[in-house]
């Protein structure tokens, strides 16, 4: 069996969970049962379960589960999660948890004439924004700490400044935010795509971020 495939290392998880709250300004997360559950309670996600394996308990808090909002988070593969699920849960898009120990990558990219690196690091969870020509926010990202752990959170570029580089200059600034508070482990949950981009960082995967949520009933 892959371990990274089916499960992940709890402690990482746990570090995850508690950065991610932290940059979410969620609850505390709370040790239930074999989960880390999270209150988050905004509108569309009232709370989440984030497992560090694939376990039986899945299934168990599955069935009390009938509200759609609430969201469960297995380190394992789709197809292993789905298994487990009572009718009516559904698999969202394959995520992947990273990790990242060592100095990110060294990059090329340049900001092209016009944007403008924008850094705010003296709040709770700092934030980079680079901001386009006229002004508008092309690219963000933020980042949490816990312990020795940063916790990099909704690394984003708006489509129209995409293949500019942007991304790398986002998690680089992020980087260097988190070096001056001497911290150098990184942590991250990608998509698809930003796994690619990370990897050219020195990002590695530490295991497959599966959610499964019930649908919203649609309404005629």
């Amino acid at each position: 069996m892959n371990d990274q495939l089916y499960q992940a290392d709890p402690y990482i998880v746990a570090t995850w969970a508690h950065g991610w709250a932290v940059a979410r300004e969620a609850a505390t997360p709370v040790k239930e049962g074999d989960a880390f559950r999270i209150e988050v309670g905004i509108p569309g996600h009232v709370r989440r379960y984030i497992f560090p394996a694939l376990t039986p308990g899945i299934r168990q808090l599955a069935d009390t589960i009938s509200d759609p909002y609430i969201f469960l988070k297995v380190c394992a593969p789709p197809e292993a999660v789905q298994s487990l699920l009572p009718p009516g849960w559904i698999i969202q898009p394959l995520a992947f948890m990273m990790t990242c120990f060592q100095p990110m990558t060294a990059i090329q990219a340049t900001l092209r004439e016009g944007y403008a690196l924008d850094i705010s690091d003296s709040i709770p969870v700092p934030t980079v924004k680079i901001l386009s020509p006229e002004g508008e926010v092309a690219a963000i990202g933020h980042i949490a700490f816990v312990g020795d752990y940063a916790i990099y959170d909704r690394i984003e570029t708006h489509e129209e400044h995409r293949r500019r580089g942007l991304g790398s200059i986002i998690m680089k600034t992020l980087e260097t935010v988190a070096v001056a508070r001497g911290i150098h482990k990184g942590l991250l949950v990608a998509t698809k795509e930003g796994r690619a981009l990370y990897e050219t960082l020195g990002w590695q995967l530490h295991s497959l971020y599966t959610t499964a949520e019930i649908p919203v009933p649609v309404t005629k």
